[in-house]
């Protein structure tokens, strides 16, 4: 019973953010935006975004993201600007 119970739970609390397959087009990738990406960081964080660029690692557009916590720690986040 536990098992069942816990899966459910997981499943639910799983926050669902694909795009129906149908909707994609072959070979397109989506961008996410610099703006966006903060915003994600912000919301997710409650901390204050100190800098933030775009860059290119291993060939591939991430957003790094620099972020003062609420702790006073800070925080180096990467973010795929192409999914």
């Amino acid at each position: 019973m536990r098992p069942v119970l816990f899966l459910a739970l997981l499943l639910l609390a799983a926050p669902v953010t694909a795009r129906p397959f149908h909707d994609r087009q072959p070979g397109a990738s989506e961008q996410t935006s610099l703006e966006e990406a903060v915003a994600q960081v912000r919301q997710q964080t409650g901390g204050r975004v100190l800098s933030a660029e775009t860059r290119s690692v291993e060939g591939r557009r991430v957003h790094r993201i620099k972020v003062l916590l609420s702790d006073g720690r800070i925080r180096v986040l990467l973010i795929e600007a192409e999914r």
